[in-house]
């Protein structure tokens, strides 16, 4: 540990597995206070042993939830917004359900977060707020991708919004954008396109390889730290060459 985030105070969503999970503990290694949430009850509460202040269980598509969790909570130096779901198909495969349900989970989510803790960043002058987008949408179009896509390119318009609304006052907004990355819901998808699905995904990686959370653990911690000071309103790639 090199305290890179020693007394601060962060809270992430999807805290359980995945991104989400890689990050709350690269935070708390680097010395931070950390508050991770998730629906998944019994997964969050495995990461107090690893380090993690505090778990709890968190819908971040009930405003009202996440609105008393920031008041719970209280002031935090650090906002990491990892929940997100994939949706698989083309136009003519999302339906009006579909498309507002990763609206909601996406992009909302992240608003409501946002406000919510806002506010108390705003008054101390001082917070960074690091949004997972994704590689695809934003630099790239994917296949079979389609409202997933749409949904991370307004996750890095948010992104770019908040920043250039609050430069002034101390806060910074950036957004990661990943590759494929290997995590327990992609290797379900993989699963999904059949047994050689994983290699698959491998096969389209010019690295020849999957990314893995820890590097995007790796880069949120930079832009969780005061070494980024000047970094803010970027969508920051990490893809392993797939948008070249």
């Amino acid at each position: 540990m090199s305290d890179r985030l020693k007394g601060k105070r962060a809270f992430v969503t999807a805290g359980a597995v995945g991104i989400g999970r890689a990050c709350a503990l690269a935070f708390a290694r680097e010395g931070a206070t950390v508050f991770a949430t998730d629906i998944d009850d019994k997964g969050v509460a495995l990461l107090t042993k690893d380090g993690i202040a505090e778990t709890a269980r968190l819908d971040v598509r009930d405003t009202a939830a996440v609105e008393a969790m920031a008041k719970k909570v209280g002031d935090i130096d650090i906002l990491l917004n990892a929940a997100g779901f994939v949706h698989h198909g083309a136009a003519l495969e999302c339906s009006d359900s579909d498309w507002d349900f990763s609206f909601d989970l996406n992009v909302k989510s992240m608003h409501r977060t946002i406000r919510a803790f806002l506010p108390g960043m705003l008054a101390r002058g001082n917070g960074a707020i690091v949004n997972i987008s994704s590689a695809a949408g934003v630099f790239k179009a994917a296949p079979n991708r389609y409202v997933y896509g749409a949904t991370k390119a307004a996750v890095a318009a948010l992104t770019r919004a908040v920043a250039v609304d609050y430069i002034t006052k101390g806060i910074r907004c950036n957004a990661i954008c990943p590759g494929t990355i290997e995590t327990p819901s992609m290797l379900d998808r993989a699963a999904a396109a059949g047994p050689n699905g994983r290699e698959l995904f491998v096969s389209r990686q010019p690295m020849g390889r999957l990314g893995t959370a820890e590097e995007i653990a790796s880069l949120a911690v930079y832009l969780a730290s005061d070494e980024s000071a000047f970094t803010t309103g970027v969508a920051h790639i990490i893809d392993g060459g797939w948008t070249l």
